[in-house]
């Protein structure tokens, strides 16, 4: 199965399968502190992710291999590498207390108190990969290999492992409602693997998945908006939860490529992934999506939202933005071509 092929590529991270083809390369979601009903966590990571500041003037933050962080300080308009202090990939970051957290390959984690100008490393707990990182409730979550869990209550400067309910890989966690999802796989051969915490990821419960064992089915990134948790996957899988991440449904889905970010604003999720950079969006709360014409055939695999802005992240350094609620997108110049996995906004 195709997704099986993603899978691999994602998560061993082979440098000479990326540089192959970029049809089998897949994403992952930041995600900004949704402590009410009406925003997200970005991501959402990535979204996850994604939250939704219609005003201000924040800061764009996007991450990527070798260690890679670009920011932008005008809306997505035009970026600039920030100095970082790691060489590993960085997969997540999200943004929280006025810190941006960024977490990758062998248990890395860095942090930034200056809106993204720079960040330094941070002692981790783990020495798997982390794949995904939310905020919510002051508390900052990444979530990696094995059903690794670790969390931070002190913005991001000391971390420890939490117990989780699942061994299975998880690479994706938003935060809404007081309520942190996050998603991942079972396996090869077996399904999407949803887990929730309602208690700020100090104990976490496994959620009701739409498929069953052997499906095959994989999820890669949740973000959240308008009371609504919607995660994606492979094959173009899109679920959806309306009771806090308790049980999810299949949504109906436009495509059958991978999808691998997931973002929310102004009552609108946008998607994208693989496959001549596919975008899909949904103006009714995840219930249904449409496809989007894309100004790029790169792979996508991270999507935030700012100051009226989606933003989207891609292989070999792309990014492209939209500032009509994800009707339309276009190519923005790029100051790296290293492979960009997530971006975050801060207010």
């Amino acid at each position: 199965m195709r997704h099986i092929l993603i899978i691999i590529s994602i998560f061993l991270f082979s440098l000479t399968i990326y540089s192959c083809s970029s049809s089998s390369e897949g994403g992952a979601s930041s995600s900004s502190d949704n402590s009410s009903s009406t925003t997200d966590d970005n991501s959402t990571t990535t979204t996850t992710t994604t939250s939704d500041n219609s005003s201000g003037s924040g800061v764009f933050v996007a991450v990527g291999f070798s260690g890679t962080i670009v920011r932008s300080t005008d809306n997505g308009s035009s970026w600039e590498n920030a100095t970082s202090p790691t060489s590993n990939d960085l997969i997540g970051v999200t943004f929280g207390n006025n810190t941006f957290v960024a977490v990758g390959l062998s248990g890395t984690i860095v942090r930034s108190t200056d809106n993204g100008s720079s960040f330094d490393n941070v002692t981790s707990p783990t020495e798997n990969n982390l794949m995904g990182v939310g905020f919510g409730n002051n508390t900052f979550v990444a979530v990696g290999y094995s059903g690794n869990i670790v969390r931070s209550t002190d913005n991001g400067s000391s971390w420890d492992n939490v117990t989780s309910t699942t061994s299975n890989n998880l690479v994706g966690v938003t935060f809404g409602n007081n309520t942190f999802v996050a998603v991942g796989w079972e396996g090869i051969g077996g399904s999407g693997t949803i887990v929730r915490s309602t208690d700020n990821g100090s104990s976490w419960d496994n959620a009701t998945s739409p498929w069953a064992l052997g499906d095959g089915e994989s999820l890669y990134r949740v973000g959240f908006g308008n009371n609504t948790f919607v995660g994606v996957g492979s094959d173009g899988s899109i679920v959806r939860s309306t009771d806090n991440g308790s049980s999810f449904d299949n949504a109906t889905s436009p495509t059958g490529n991978e999808l691998m970010g997931v973002g929310f604003g102004n009552n609108t999720f946008v998607v994208v992934g693989l496959s001549s950079g596919n975008i899909v969006r949904s103006t009714d709360n995840g219930s249904s999506f449409d496809n989007v014409t894309s100004p790029t055939g790169n792979d996508l695999k991270g999507v935030g939202f700012g100051n009226n802005t989606f933003v989207v992240v891609g292989l070999s350094g792309n990014i492209v933005r939209s500032t009509d609620n994800g009707s339309s997108f276009d190519n923005v110049t790029s100051p790296t071509s290293n492979d960009l996995w997530e971006v975050g906004f801060s207010e």
